[in-house]
């Protein structure tokens, strides 16, 4: 009799966790085929600290969502320029979209503030202000765009640098007729005019053949993307003029966004943030040792002064200009951050 029971009871064991596999089977089935595959589109190469660590940040939400999201990064422009990808994630052609706010701002005007010329003195600076107020009323605005959102850590692309073929940069009257490459954004535009450079308009995907072939004569940016860009190859001199901050709202598609369920949409921005964190601070280690690097390659650098830079920009009246374009809220609220300059 004891060996019935144990047998009975040792069957309606097994049918338990036979019944309780079939139920779980239908969640399992699905994780093995993923529920959601969103695209991540950005311009940056593929050995940029940005698609390091996006590609552990997409292994990790695939794992913590046992499967159900997919995340596919495509890096160097390979789904089209900014302006295009911009389109298509306003459509919902893309999911997810890395963007400097400078170029944002042909959209979200005020997104491009944070690159305000020679505002921000150093990073501390820079990570209390787009972590704290100001970061927050240009997400604000982004998301009143009703198309798309931006997540909250905005992720680094670092202060810009200004490389040459011609002559170094070493007072504002340098930049004076200099063809320099800018981004496809109007502050850009603004402040070389203000310094009356020659400003050209020129997706990235296009900036090392307009170097080569000496459309331009320079262009900027932040020592990794000089690097990885392999930018030293068709210029001469870099000058460490910190002219401006840039960084990369991490963009979604509103409606891709929120078809997610609550509990994936949790780990997706958890994730996606702290890739953001770690990314800002591999561009600093990057920076740490970059200029020794470009130097051995043949860059030569220099460090210009930024007061006559400031004084220039304001003589011109470009900080008054701009603070008319953004608004006295959002111009109040970049001051509280970095002093006045208008």
């Amino acid at each position: 009799m004891g060996k019935v029971n144990l047998s009975r009871r040792r069957l309606l064991a097994e049918t338990a966790t036979l019944f309780a596999g079939s139920v779980a089977a239908p969640f399992v089935a699905r994780a093995q085929s993923p529920q959601f595959t969103y695209k991540y589109a950005n311009n940056l190469t593929d050995t940029h600290p940005m698609n390091i660590r996006a590609r552990e940040m997409a292994a990790a939400i695939k794992q913590e969502t046992d499967g159900a999201f997919d995340l596919q990064i495509f890096p160097s422009s390979q789904l089209g320029s900014d302006t295009d990808t911009l389109s298509q994630i306003r459509s919902g052609g893309v999911e997810f979209f890395t963007l400097s706010g400078l170029i944002l701002s042909t959209f979200v005007p005020v997104a491009s503030i944070n690159g305000m010329g020679f505002a921000f003195a150093d990073y501390g600076t820079v990570w209390k202000a787009m972590d704290g107020e100001l970061g927050a009323y240009v997400r604000a605005q982004i998301a009143k765009t009703g198309q798309i959102l931006a997540l909250e850590k905005i992720w680094d692309n670092g202060f810009r640098q200004t490389t040459t073929s011609t002559k170094p940069i070493v007072t504002p009257d340098d930049f004076k007729g200099m063809k320099l490459r800018v981004p496809v954004s109007p502050l850009w535009t603004s402040m070389f005019k203000a310094f009356d450079a020659a400003p050209a308009s020129i997706n990235f995907n296009e900036v090392y053949s307009a170097l080569q072939t000496k459309i331009v004569d320079g262009q900027e940016n932040p020592l990794a993307i000089i690097s990885t860009a392999k930018l030293y190859e068709v210029q001469k001199y870099c000058s460490l003029t910190n002219h401006m901050w840039d960084g990369f709202w991490f963009l979604a598609n509103r409606v891709a966004w929120e078809r997610l369920p609550d509990n994936i949409r949790s780990i997706v921005a958890r994730n996606v943030n702290d890739a953001g964190i770690k990314e800002r601070d591999d561009v600093a280690k990057l920076n740490a040792t970059l200029q020794q690097d470009l130097a051995a390659k043949g860059l030569v650098f220099n460090k210009p002064d930024p007061a006559p830079f400031r004084d220039k920009l304001r003589s011109a009246g470009f900080y008054t200009e701009w603070k008319g374009k953004y608004g006295d809220e959002a111009w109040a609220i970049l001051e509280k951050s970095v002093g006045k300059l208008a």
